[in-house]
């Protein structure tokens, strides 16, 4: 009888530990519509109001700078990042809920390509390294629904680091965009 109420006792404390996620897979759907943009996430919480996170960006953009078709332009950028995360004002006994704010370090590697002329008006295609390290800051509200999903819309503004980078566009980039997370 007693093995039976050990057992009984330890089972109740696993599910009990386990009865919040403590991770978090997540996709930007916006810009995997908008732009053609695969942003994969990875988030774990270390407390009710934080968390870590990697990110993974498939056809990275530089901002929303568009792509022109009569130009032959193509970004050929992948990025990876990672994230700190803080929650506040969300539900009470939820993890991560609510107001976020994400300061966020990101390295985009690639090129950005596009047609154009040289003194002769012989076309040529003229090839821009996008490589940059970048910092920034992001802010958003992620809504809980139970402790499975999450919806996040965010904003980001963030700084590159690349003379190439900020010769062609801008040293000042700006995202937004709209998570959608599936908790474990």
């Amino acid at each position: 009888m007693k093995k039976f109420v050990v057992l009984a006792v330890l089972l109740c404390g696993a599910f009990s530990a386990q009865a919040q996620a403590l991770n978090e897979v997540k996709i930007n759907i916006l810009n995997t519509i908008m732009m053609a943009s695969f942003e994969m996430g990875y988030e774990r919480f270390i407390d009710h109001n934080q968390s870590v996170g990697a990110d993974l960006y498939i056809n990275d953009r530089f901002s929303y700078y568009k792509e022109s078709k009569s130009k032959d332009q193509k970004f050929k950028a992948t990025s990876i990042g990672v994230n700190y995360n803080y929650y506040f004002g969300g539900a009470n006994g939820a993890n991560g809920s609510g107001y976020v704010v994400t300061p966020f370090l990101k390295y985009r590697f690639g090129s950005f390509e596009e047609n154009t002329f040289d003194e002769l008006e012989q076309v040529y295609i003229k090839k821009t390294d996008i490589d940059s390290f970048i910092v920034g800051l992001g802010i958003g509200y992620k809504w809980t629904m139970g402790d499975s999903f999450a919806i996040q819309p965010f904003a980001n503004i963030a700084r590159n680091f690349s003379d190439e980078v900020q010769d062609r566009f801008s040293a000042i980039e700006f995202n937004a965009g709209i998570n959608i997370g599936y908790r474990f």
